[in-house]
């Protein structure tokens, strides 16, 4: 398959190297299941969101180029330049963006790496979870890319002593699965990870 670039990476490769280690010092996060994002294949990378720095967990836990999928608002701010230049896709979330589908999907018949967050913005405590919209099972049913689970739990303090990302295994969406049915399976796996990290910080 010929892989050509449909966003830009140049700025995620030059600041990754000097941001992955400050926020690593910082916020001593602690990454368990990276071996389950795997290479050289399209994946979906999605989980549960708490904070505005979720996203960085994931980056910091492969080498891998990720694409996430961010608010349009984001783009609109005095840090667009940083959304611009790392790939980011801008999302319309009031209608259906077309054109961040078009380069969502993209990204991923192009054999690269999309962050979702299936909640579609931050948890705010309301419950373990918030209703999970369709994008990512969606996603990989039309492109046969994997889908990798992570669940994120813990506080974002200086040093934490909880925070932590859990990643799961790989799986996709088969083409006579419903969408209800994977982004159930979905759910299912970000509450498994979820309480994994939980049980491990009680010991």
């Amino acid at each position: 398959m010929s892989k050509k670039r449909v966003l830009p990476e140049w700025g995620y490769k030059i600041l990754k190297p000097f941001l992955a280690p400050l926020f690593k010092l910082y916020y001593n996060p602690k990454i368990k299941g990276q071996e389950n994002i795997i290479d050289d294949v399209p994946i979906i990378l999605a989980g549960n969101h708490i904070h505005l720095m979720d996203q960085c967990l994931a980056i910091i836990s492969t080498k891998r180029v990720i694409h996430y999928m961010a608010k349009k608002e984001y783009f609109d701010g005095p840090f667009a330049w940083f959304f611009k230049m790392t790939g980011v896709i801008c999302v319309d979330r009031k209608r259906r963006d077309e054109e961040a589908v078009y380069k969502a999907l993209g990204v991923l018949r192009n054999g690269g790496a999309l962050g979702i967050f299936p909640e579609g913005t931050r948890n705010r405590g309301l419950s373990i979870l918030l209703p999970f919209k369709y994008g990512a099972v969606s996603f990989a049913k039309k492109t046969g890319a994997y889908i990798v689970p992570f669940g994120i739990t813990g506080d974002y303090e200086f040093r934490s002593h909880n925070l932590a990302i859990n990643f799961g295994k790989p799986f996709k969406v088969e083409s006579d699965e419903s969408l209800e049915e994977a982004n159930e399976q979905l759910r299912s796996e970000i509450l498994k990870l979820m309480k994994e990290n939980l049980d491990e910080e009680a010991f």
